[in-house]
């Protein structure tokens, strides 16, 4: 079975860059559409980018432009790469494998009964 584990969070500074990792064993990962999610303290889950099979991406408009996912194969991983990090990213982030990655972020309630420990991002100055 598929088994995903998040690490590479940290505290940063505004306008700094993190490079989260979400690591596979039991399957290949290239045969899965991946989600990253983020939970800020006190609030709800939120989808913030996805990666097809086929390679299609999409990212919540609130970091578009400044995250940006991709498959490390070698690795059985998915990258996400964070710069111009804001406060306001502040969260526990978690990977999914998710059924579709299309035109939208998936759907984070997809991720209920199913988060595992996470990685947390701090973003303060």
């Amino acid at each position: 079975q598929l088994q995903l584990v998040e690490s590479g969070g940290g505290l940063v500074q505004p306008g700094g860059s993190l490079r989260l990792s979400c690591a596979a064993s039991g399957d290949t990962l290239r045969y899965y559409d991946i989600g990253w999610f983020r939970q800020a303290p006190g609030k709800e889950h939120e989808g913030v980018s996805c990666i097809s099979t086929g390679g299609t991406t999409n990212y919540a408009d609130s970091v578009k432009g400044r995250f940006t996912i991709s498959r490390d194969n070698a690795k059985n991983a998915v990258i996400l790469q964070m710069s111009s990090l804001k406060p306001e990213d502040t969260a526990v982030y978690y990977c999914l494998e998710v059924p579709e990655c299309y035109y939208h972020v998936p759907n984070p309630n997809y991720g209920t009964g199913r988060w595992g420990k996470g990685t947390q991002v701090t973003v303060s100055s």
